[in-house]
């Protein structure tokens, strides 16, 4: 399972990120998706962790929380549908 994590600061790297959610447990990946045209962080990613219980736990504290100035939005990742939106 994978997390999204949106509503992030156009300044943010991995490496903040995985320090985030290192706190609730081991990070097997960070993902910041960048738009072509600029290279600029889009405002969102994807996290995903060793186990549910750490992705459910890193969920349940950070959703909502506010961090770089921005007030997160943290939740399940739903998969790409079948036209890639």
């Amino acid at each position: 399972m994978s997390i999204y994590v949106g509503n992030l600061s156009y300044s943010v790297k991995e490496e903040d990120l995985t320090k985030v959610f290192a706190e609730y447990g081991a990070v097997k990946r960070v993902q910041l998706p960048k738009d072509r045209e600029t290279g600029r962080v889009r405002g969102f990613g994807f996290v995903e962790m060793e186990t549910a219980a750490e992705e459910e736990a890193a969920i349940q504290a950070l959703d909502g929380a506010e961090w770089m100035g921005r007030v997160m939005k943290v939740n399940k990742a739903r998969p790409k549908d079948s036209q890639g939106y």
